[in-house]
C-alpha cells in the first residue's frame, strides 16, 4: 500500500494524468504489452500506417487541440527511455498557450511497433514527415528531449521547409561517441540490457541523469520499461532497444548541428553529464565526455541563428525538474 500511496504521488507531482498500479518491482503484477498494452497515455492515442525497410509497421501518437488556437503546431520528439506520455505537462503548457501539440512514439518505442529490423534515425525523420503530411500539416515548431534532439537534428538538416523552431531540450548526440567508446556487438549489449534489474535502472537513471525529482517520482519510468519483462514479446522489445542505442552510436550527428540555419535554441541542465556509452569508453576518456551545457553554448556559437540557456541546478528531465523556466524559455522562443 505504502508504494501505491508513493507512485501515486510521484503521478502527483508530475502532473500525468495515469497512476501505475503497482510499482515495477512488484512480483505479482500483471505485463505490459510489446506495445505498452496496459500502460495509459494522458490523451487518446492514433494509429499511423509505416512502412521502413519493407516492413509494415504501426506509429502511435496523440495530437491534441487546444481550446483557442493559434494556428500553430508543436511536435515533441521524446527520449529513448521514456514513453511520450512524460511529456504531459508540456503538453498541457503548449495547448493553453493555443498550440496543437501532436505527439508521436517512434517506431521502437512506447506504444508504436518494435521492428525486426534496425533503427536509424533517416527513417523515424521520414516516418515524423509523413504523420505532418498525415495531419496535412505544412510546417511545425519541433520539441525535442535527449534522443529525440538527435532526431530533431536530423529532420532539421533534411526537412528545414518543414519546422518553423527547432527547441533541443537537454539533447544527446553534441559530441561524437565513436571518438571515445568502442563499438560494442548488439548482442553483448542485449544481455548486459536483460541483466539489469529495476533497481539498478533506477540508480542508472538517477545517476546518469542528475535528476532533481523525489525518488517516487521516477517510478512511472521504471514501471514503463520493467512491466515489459514478463511478455511473452519481451525479446523482441529488448532488441530494438538495444538497436536504439547502436543508432545513437551508429549515426551521429554531432557534426551536422553547425549547419542548421533554422532559429534553435538550446535548453540545457547545468548538471546533465549524460553521455551515452561511457561505462565503456577507457577510464582516462570518460571524463571528457558529457559535458553537455558547455558543448551546446559551443555549438550555438557556430551556428547562424541559434542561442543556448542553462537553467542551473537541473539535470536531464529539465521541462520536469524546472518547469516555469522552462515554459518562460520555450514559449520566450516560439514566440519570435
Amino acid at each position: 500500500m505504502i508504494r501505491i500511496l508513493s507512485a501515486a504521488l510521484a503521478v502527483a507531482l508530475l502532473a500525468f494524468p495515469f497512476t501505475p498500479t503497482r510499482a515495477a518491482d512488484s512480483p505479482s503484477r500483471e505485463p505490459y504489452g510489446i506495445a505498452l498494452e496496459g500502460f495509459a497515455y494522458p490523451y487518446p492515442v492514433h494509429l499511423l500506417p509505416v512502412v521502413n525497410d519493407g516492413e509494415q509497421l504501426s506509429m502511435v501518437y496523440m495530437d491534441v487541440s487546444p481550446a483557442q488556437p493559434n494556428g500553430r503546431t508543436v511536435v515533441l520528439l521524446h527520449g529513448r527511455n521514456f514513453p511520450s506520455s512524460y511529456w504531459a505537462p508540456v503538453i498541457k503548457m503548449l495547448s493553453e498557450a493555443g498550440f496543437r501539440v501532436v505527439v508521436p512514439d517512434q517506431i521502437g518505442f512506447g506504444k508504436s511497433s518494435k521492428p525486426q529490423g534496425e533503427l536509424h534515425f533517416d527513417n523515424l525523420a521520414r516516418n515524423t514527415i509523413a504523420l505532418l503530411d498525415h495531419l496535412k500539416i505544412d510546417k511545425a515548431e519541433i520539441v525535442a528531449h535527449s534522443l529525440g534532439g538527435m532526431l530533431g537534428v536530423r529532420i532539421a538538416r533534411a526537412y528545414p521547409d518543414r519546422v518553423a523552431h527547432l527547441v533541443l531540450t537537454a539533447p544527446i548526440g553534441l559530441e561524437d561517441y565513436r571518438l571515445y567508446v568502442p563499438p560494442t556487438p548488439t548482442e553483448k549489449m542485449i544481455e548486459t540490457e536483460d541483466k539489469l534489474t529495476a533497481e539498478g535502472y533506477r540508480k542508472q537513471l538517477q545517476t546518469n541523469y542528475a535528476i532533481k525529482l523525489p525518488a517516487e517520482a521516477i517510478t512511472p519510468f521504471i514501471d514503463a520499461r520493467f512491466n515489459i519483462k514478463g511478455s511473452p514479446d519481451y525479446p523482441r522489445w529488448l532488441r530494438a532497444f538495444v538497436s536504439s542505442g547502436q543508432m545513437i552510436y551508429r549515426e551521429p550527428v554531432a557534426h551536422e548541428i553547425p549547419l542548421i540555419a533554422l532559429p534553435t535554441l538550446f535548453i540545457m541542465g547545468a548538471d546533465d553529464h549524460n553521455a551515452p556509452g561511457r561505462p565503456l569508453a577507457p577510464e582516462a576518456l570518460r571524463a571528457k565526455m558529457g559535458q553537455n551545457a558547455e558543448l551546446a553554448k559551443a555549438l550555438a556559437t557556430k551556428m547562424p541563428n541559434a542561442r543556448a540557456e542553462v537553467i542551473p541546478n537541473t539535470g536531464h528531465l529539465v521541462f520536469l525538474e524546472a518547469p516555469e523556466k522552462y515554459k518562460e524559455l520555450m514559449l520566450g522562443f516560439l514566440g519570435r
